[in-house]
């Protein structure tokens, strides 16, 4: 009898450690269940586009309870580099074409998981108001990130400024220029650096964003305009590894709301075009 009383004894207390240790074990797994998510990091280029996200930040945050972090950029490389190596969970500044060669060069694991705004390429000019005043030998400087510099190129086509080999297409460089009867010089600069060179140059042609930072509008004080009905829509981009992420689908709707369309109208003084 005292043998089955110790073993008995024994027993309970081995039950009640290991209760007091499941107890411990599931307190500990809702604490570390409990610990707050991490902001969502969404890396965009500065300037109006960084305050266009601002506002989608805001409805994140009242409307899905989303905490989101922006990091901004001044190029457009770093952004996908940053994306793909973990420091961003998704990144808004890109369209298709860009993203794709940006791709097929570095092997990123990126897609798109949602659209922003067109913001259209234009022509811009300290020195002439409009084509019929362009002279032989000009200067015209243009973008020189691949995929932007065969958009810019094409839109010198639509002037009938230049003609570009059909086969090159969006990947078009100078060297796929057929006809230049103007003996235009194009000067390829960093998109950053085009506002400053309409002080050396007969035209530039700048993006929205950088054009916007020093006050010029596509619809105001452009020589000409990318067509509204450019597929050149802005993505927001994840990786392939978080794309389904409920807070970047939960961002997304966040953007794509009448709140930040309506930033954007005002910021870009109308200088934008729905994505979605």
């Amino acid at each position: 009898m005292k043998l089955g009383f110790k073993a008995l004894t024994t027993a309970s207390v081995l039950a009640l450690a290991l209760t007091a240790c499941g107890e411990q074990a599931t307190d500990t797994a809702a604490s570390e269940k409990a610990e707050p998510l991490k902001p969502l990091r969404v890396g965009v280029i500065s300037g109006a586009e960084e305050q266009v996200t601002e506002v989608a930040v805001k409805v994140a945050k009242e409307q899905y309870n989303l905490d989101v972090e922006l990091v901004a950029f001044s190029d457009y490389v770093t952004p996908n580099v940053a994306l793909s190596d973990g420091s961003l969970d998704i990144n808004a500044f890109q369209h298709q074409p860009y993203l794709d060669k940006q791709i097929a060069d570095r092997g990123y694991e990126l897609v798109p998981v949602g659209k922003t705004f067109v913001y259209p390429i234009a022509a811009y000019s300290k020195e002439i108001k409009s084509l019929d005043e362009l002279e032989n030998g000009a200067k015209v400087a243009v973008p020189n990130d691949p995929t932007n510099l065969g958009r810019t190129l094409l839109l010198l086509e639509q002037q009938g400024l230049i003609e570009v080999d059909a086969d090159a297409g969006l990947a078009a460089t100078p060297l796929d220029i057929t006809a230049n009867p103007k003996d235009l010089k194009i000067i390829e600069l960093e998109a950053p650096q085009l506002p400053r060179s309409l002080e050396d140059v007969t035209f530039a042609v700048i993006n929205t964003t950088y054009a916007s930072q020093i006050d010029l509008l596509p619809n105001r004080d452009s020589l000409f305009v990318e067509d509204k009905d450019s597929p050149y829509t802005n993505l927001i981009v994840a990786r392939k590894d978080n794309q389904d992420d409920e807070r970047i689908q939960d961002f997304v709707k966040a953007f794509q709301s009448k709140e930040v369309y309506e930033a954007a109208l005002e910021l870009f003084k109308g200088g934008v075009v729905k994505g979605w």
